[in-house]
């Protein structure tokens, strides 16, 4: 592991600008959890935090900390009690710590070409833009539409601007249109409280449970997108920097998990969005996860509140427009298989059974790889045939 010192973290405008760059994705979630689960908030926000502390202080790059997303929209859906969750976070992390120290994520890593893993990012894009121009953007009407167009035309009009960062006037345009439109019946949600630890540790019957409920769905979209798809992103974004191994990525996703569970944290995962969207903004190095991680433990302890107040502070629309940017940055990492329109066709096919079908980013996972492995083994057999 290189030192500390070979990349150091700097806390310019950029970064702070890029720090926000992953709001639209982990605010609603984050928010949605704690209001469904009537988990503690103030733990939430905190552990969340501090997390994504320390994934910018062991990455020194803009490698962000986001809820797992399948287990996030189970948990939400489902209503379910903390503790099924907590269980649920510490079956992943246990299962991907085993996949990262057995050497299983190489040989994954290996077997999986790069067009599933460019589909699994098409998926992604696809699923991103899809919630901002369906739920996020339209959220308060035709007045919400006028709010991200004006907030697109920002961030285009700066999005090469040095000295005036495109994220942080959009969320300043936003929590100014939030405080002018606030309900006169809703107070602010200011207050100060600390973090409580969960009240009991889940029961057998709950770990049984939670396997089935929330493991599995969520461990095939987390070996696509969380440990395959961001490595490619850390490869494709900064090419400068030496390669990060699934084995390290696969570890921190674990140990995160199992840290955070048991002191009342959602579970937790990396992102290939996620650094796309910090990117996109302008974060290059893992200061700007400092930055909003220290925004969120303030967030836990000082303005928390009721939660769904608290997210009105960021109107829909603003969170819709980062999340739109998002999309389109992981989208355009594809475009490196466009000398290979096959393989680009492959992978855009790949990505909207991701987006699309049941369980779509596991059977795009797997039925992309036995499909390019037949077309490969197809393709060596007509070439000994050719030759003979």
């Amino acid at each position: 592991m290189p030192s500390l010192t070979a990349h150091p973290l700097r806390f310019t405008r950029a970064e702070f600008a890029g720090a926000f760059g992953d709001l639209g994705t982990d605010l609603p979630l984050l928010v949605g959890i704690v209001v469904a689960t009537g988990m503690d908030a103030t733990t939430a926000f905190v552990v969340f935090g501090a997390l994504q502390i320390a994934s910018g202080l062991a990455y020194r790059l803009p490698m962000p900390v986001q809820p797992l997303k399948a287990m996030a929209a189970i948990a939400i859906a489902g209503k379910l009690a903390p503790p099924l969750l907590a269980a649920g976070g510490l079956i992943v992390g246990v299962v991907m710590l085993l996949l990262a120290r057995s050497g299983a994520l190489e040989w994954i890593a290996r077997t999986v070409p790069k067009p599933v893993v460019r589909g699994i990012q098409i998926g992604l894009g696809i699923q991103l833009a899809n919630l901002a121009l369906t739920r996020f953007i339209p959220a308060d009407g035709a007045r919400g539409w006028l709010l991200a167009a004006v907030a697109l035309a920002i961030v285009l009009r700066l999005r090469n601007h040095a000295r005036v960062p495109a994220a942080l006037v959009v969320l300043a345009l936003g929590v100014v249109v939030a405080v002018a439109t606030w309900p006169a019946t809703v107070p602010l949600p200011l207050g100060v409280r600390l973090p409580t630890l969960p009240a009991r540790w889940p029961t057998p019957a709950e770990f049984a449970q939670a396997a089935v409920l929330l493991a599995l769905p969520q461990l095939a979209l987390s070996l696509g997108n969380s440990v395959l798809a961001t490595r490619q992103v850390v490869a494709d974004l900064f090419p400068d920097r030496e390669p990060l191994t699934v084995r390290r990525i696969g570890t921190t996703y674990a140990l995160m998990n199992l840290i955070a569970a048991p002191v009342g944290g959602i579970p937790v995962c990396h992102g290939s969005g996620g650094i796309a969207g910090h990117y996109a903004f302008g974060a290059r190095t893992g200061a700007s996860g400092i930055i909003y991680g220290t925004f969120l433990v303030l967030s836990g302890l000082l303005l928390v509140g009721e939660p769904a107040a608290f997210q009105r502070l960021f109107p829909g629309p603003i969170l819709g427009t980062l999340l739109l940017v998002e999309a389109v940055t992981v989208l355009w990492l594809a475009r490196d298989l466009r000398e290979t329109p096959a393989w680009l066709g492959f992978a855009a096919l790949c990505g909207l059974v991701a987006a699309f079908a049941p369980y779509g980013y596991a059977v795009a996972l797997v039925g992309g790889t036995l499909v390019a492995a037949l077309v490969a083994a197809l393709a060596a057999r007509t070439a000994r045939k050719t030759s003979v």
